[in-house]
């Protein structure tokens, strides 16, 4: 049997699930009226296990859910279960459909200070994130100048050897 076909792990009756279920002919979403997590997606009790409503209605009315695949809400309620409304797609695809952090940085073509977001101007670090770097630049520059500046306060050049004091005085003969 293909991951795709495997049965579903959860078994309700249709008649349960439903009594907690009120469909709204505006958006022809089913809200789900029973309990919610804190995230506000619906959830049932089945056998002592919690199970995500969505998820379940999802399995109730198309099938299993393929492995390594997540419901997606097309119409971004989350206590929403109208099995039209709900597509399995990756974790990817979910996170850049929704409206957080991730999905809208995808959209930005530029830093915070205006550079391009260009091939040859941008840096990928070791999570993913990428950030400008004409603004590391200019940073390390800064860096830079405000430790020449606080050496020099201190009475040391860029090497760390002292600043003679009376370097560049002219001496009098007297």
């Amino acid at each position: 049997m293909r991951p795709a076909e495997r049965p579903s792990k959860v078994t309700v009756d249709v008649e349960r699930f439903m009594r907690h279920v009120v469909p709204v002919p505006e958006s022809g979403c089913w809200l789900w009226i029973g309990e919610w997590n804190d995230g506000g997606y619906g959830r049932l009790w089945i056998r002592g296990k919690n199970h995500q409503a969505h998820r379940l209605s999802y399995e109730l009315h198309k099938g299993p859910i393929p492995d390594g695949l997540t419901i997606d809400h097309l119409c971004r309620v989350r206590c929403c279960v109208n099995p039209d409304h709900l597509e399995p797609v990756t974790m990817r695809e979910n996170t850049l459909r929704g409206t957080g952090p991730t999905a809208l940085n995808v959209f930005k073509t530029s830093c915070p200070a205006g550079h391009l977001y260009t091939p040859d101007n941008t840096r990928i670090d070791a999570r993913g994130r990428r950030s400008c770097r004409e603004c590391a630049k200019l940073c390390s520059r800064l860096t830079k100048r405000r430790w020449r500046a606080r050496l020099r306060a201190s009475g040391f050049n860029e090497r760390g050897r002292p600043i003679a004091k009376d370097a560049g005085k002219a001496v009098s003969s007297g």
